[in-house]
């Protein structure tokens, strides 16, 4: 990002569930509307005492189309790998956190929650939160979105040759256009998960079954006989939708609720151990470190 684009707004950031939520740097844009767009790049910030390495949420849209890659960006607890020609889309009230060793390299847009009508917000998917964050287009898509940005941040940089009113109304147009593109790619993307996952029927299954019962079953012999398949079928299965193992599906899931109940939460550490189905918080405490390399004492100082 430009650095007149992420050293944010000044006051207005709050605390929630002990994750700092941070508002649109309002007084950046260069239009003086809910909307910015440039350049990624150091001195990444919303903010003079934000550092975006440390986990907190937004409560308005970033979109990110790297150049470069790999880099590294965590959302909602996901680690997410983005490469050069990728899309990173995030939701106001998600958290997330920069990679403080990759360099971030491309277009980011941000845009606050009411900058567009509410039939364009329908049209857009702007929130649904059931639609992956990192995009992967093809070449084709991706030329499209490239173009349509750039079009964008040539009207967005452009504040002298048309009355605020009416740049404003071109910037709506465009953004809708990007939007537009954007959405068409999520839900394509999601639809091409969902029937991978839908030819496998026995994953499927599986993966409603864990989704159901992770708080208090982590067996994959009990998951297997209650499904009625063997063991070896359940593995071959698990591995070849998602290349894991059915444990490491299992142990993956009841992490991230016990990440969920220690962010959101302020349940006693045994608690949220007894929650994901850990009657013993030295247990719980070894799972957990185990599969995230932090204590949950330590997972919560973080956040907060």
């Amino acid at each position: 990002m430009k650095d007149r684009t992420t050293r944010g707004g000044t006051g207005g950031e709050g605390v929630r569930d002990g994750i700092r939520t941070f508002p649109f740097p309002a007084d950046l844009s260069l239009s003086g509307v809910g909307m910015q767009v440039g350049a990624m790049g150091a001195g990444r910030t919303w903010h003079a005492e934000a550092p975006l390495e440390r986990v907190h949420r937004i409560d308005f849209h970033v979109v990110m189309l790297f150049h470069e890659g790999p880099v590294r960006h965590m959302v909602d607890f996901a680690e997410y790998e983005a490469r050069a020609g990728d899309v990173l889309w995030i939701r106001p009230g998600q958290v997330h956190r920069f990679s403080s060793a990759d360099p971030y390299r491309g277009t980011v847009l941000t845009m606050q929650p009411g900058f567009l009508p509410r039939a364009t917000v329908e049209a857009t998917g702007l929130y649904r939160y059931d639609l992956p964050p990192l995009l992967r287009p093809d070449a084709a898509r991706l030329a499209a979105l490239e173009h349509s940005l750039t079009q964008l941040e040539r009207e967005y940089v452009d504040t002298t040759t048309l009355p605020l009113s009416l740049h404003t109304s071109v910037l709506r147009h465009s953004l809708t256009a990007f939007l537009l593109r954007l959405a068409h790619l999520a839900v394509s993307s999601a639809e091409v998960a969902v029937a991978h996952q839908r030819a496998d029927t026995t994953f499927t299954r599986f993966r409603d079954a864990v989704e159901k019962d992770f708080a208090v079953n982590h067996s994959v012999s009990a998951y297997a006989d209650a499904l009625g398949y063997s063991r070896r079928t359940l593995v071959r299965a698990v591995r070849a939708a998602t290349g894991e193992t059915p444990k490491g599906f299992i142990a993956k899931r009841v992490a991230l609720e016990a990440k969920r109940l220690l962010a959101h939460t302020d349940m006693p550490i045994g608690r949220v151990g007894a929650a994901v189905g850990f009657p013993d918080s030295a247990n719980f405490s070894k799972f957990f470190h185990q599969h995230t390399g932090a204590t949950p004492v330590a997972f919560r100082a973080e956040l907060r």
